[in-house]
């Protein structure tokens, strides 16, 4: 049993969130450009690729709320299922122990 894939995407998903959560707080920056997070899978890991948003020329703030929020919520429930593995990988490890001993 390995973590470490569930680690990496809580890792990544929190840089997401990081990321999203600036981008939201400088929604009242005149010409403020958001930053874009991709999730990229390895074989043994996930990690997030941060890039500028596309600039549109608006001389307000680009940050779109309509992508944000969803973004938000997403990391949120992606965080969840992976702390109920790691959760489950060792309540079986434990259960394995004790039947071992």
């Amino acid at each position: 049993m390995n973590i470490s894939n569930n680690i990496s995407s809580i890792s990544a998903h929190q840089t997401m969130l990081n990321t999203t959560a600036n981008n939201v707080a400088n929604i009242n920056t005149d010409g403020f450009i958001p930053k874009d997070t991709r999730m990229i899978n390895d074989s043994n890991s996930v990690q997030a690729n941060i890039a500028e948003a596309d600039n549109n020329g608006s001389k307000r703030s680009q940050t779109n709320l309509a992508k944000e929020i969803p973004d938000e919520i997403i990391v949120q429930d992606v965080t969840a299922v992976n702390v109920n593995v790691i959760k489950t990988q060792d309540e079986m490890l434990g259960t394995l122990l004790d039947i071992k001993t």
